[in-house]
């Protein structure tokens, strides 16, 4: 752009007789020199601005790009008015705060819920576990049969005044080991103060003579109760016993009265085995049943009660079933 100051003319010297003639000019009594005129243009001057405060602004949020915003639109620096303020800026060094992507308060929030549900329902089972609210006061029993309530009662006596949560079946089964005849137990909290405990009992399945008592055995040939007079009891008797004829017939023998059925079980007098594979059982009406081993008792079993159902004929009455092979009974 064109300077609109006009250019300023020096003087290097005027003849001193000729004051009106002009640098250049040749007067009357030049002489032969002339006066040198030069003329120069000053470059403009650069028009004064506003001085320009620093200042930093901080910025406390990131755009979703993850870019740091540098002013008010499109990431540019903020711009300054002629009064020297950053536009986008309240005062100078004030914290520019953004917006909390959605999604993050959302978490934040569903977290806050949760710690707080897990604060509530760890409270309440430290109530549950450790309140003498739910002391146990009361202790019922059911399933006994060999054993009476109050014997168990007093086995779990130790359970009594504890925190109903903090009593498991494996406790309770701990307590009552001492009892052989309780094969399996379970316990049932019934709130605020009852524990209900289900005993299952090992069954006899026959008696062992000893001395003058009959002892009731199990298959496992583990003593249950004792008796003095065996026909108070539908069991058969082992000849022998697990002390004489041998722990592995006594096993033998014992694991086929257990498969038999209660009704079929009530009509033995006594059982024998001359070896494991040659069990025999006596009826009280003076039958003769050959069982064989103790493989398919399940079958064996069922063959055996559907056999004694039969009417007897009384010209040509069964002394012997043999069911050694239960596909292929035999009677005579």
């Amino acid at each position: 752009m064109a300077s609109s100051r006009r250019p300023t003319y020096t003087s290097h010297g005027r003849r001193p007789g000729n004051p009106e003639a002009w640098p250049g000019q040749a007067g009357p009594d030049a002489g032969g020199s002339q006066d040198v005129i030069s003329a120069s243009r000053s470059a403009p001057e650069p028009a004064p601005q506003p001085a320009r405060k620093a200042r930093k602004a901080t910025f406390a949020g990131l755009t979703k790009d993850g870019l740091k915003k540098d002013g008010p639109k499109n990431g540019g620096p903020a711009k300054e008015n002629p009064g020297g303020t950053t536009q986008g800026s309240d005062s100078a060094g004030k914290v520019l705060a953004f917006p909390e992507p959605k999604g993050k308060r959302q978490k934040r929030n569903i977290l806050a819920v949760a710690l707080t549900l897990v604060a509530i329902v760890a409270g309440l089972l430290a109530v549950a576990v450790f309140s003498p609210a739910l002391a146990v006061r009361t202790i019922s029993v059911s399933g006994t049969h060999l054993l009476t309530p109050a014997q168990v009662e007093a086995a779990l006596e130790p359970l009594r005044n504890r925190p109903l949560p903090q009593i498991t079946d494996e406790e309770v089964g701990r307590l009552l080991e001492p009892l052989v005849q309780v094969k399996s137990v379970s316990a049932e909290a019934r709130p605020p103060s009852g524990l209900a405990v289900a005993v299952r009992e090992r069954v006899p399945v026959a008696l062992v003579k000893q001395g003058e008592q009959y002892q009731l055995v199990d298959v496992d040939g583990i003593q249950l109760a004792s008796t003095a007079d065996p026909a108070s009891v539908s069991l058969p008797v082992i000849d022998g016993g697990a002390g004489t004829i041998g722990k592995d017939l006594f096993r033998a023998t014992a694991e086929v009265l257990g498969a038999l059925p209660p009704d079929v079980l009530a009509k033995l007098s006594n059982a024998s085995a001359q070896s494991v594979d040659a069990v025999e059982l006596k009826l009280v009406d003076g039958q003769t049943i050959i069982w064989g081993n103790a493989g398919e008792k399940e079958l064996k079993a069922k063959v055996l009660a559907a056999l004694l159902k039969v009417p007897m004929d009384p010209k040509n009455p069964v002394k012997v079933y043999d069911v050694s092979v239960p596909r292929h009974p035999v009677t005579r």
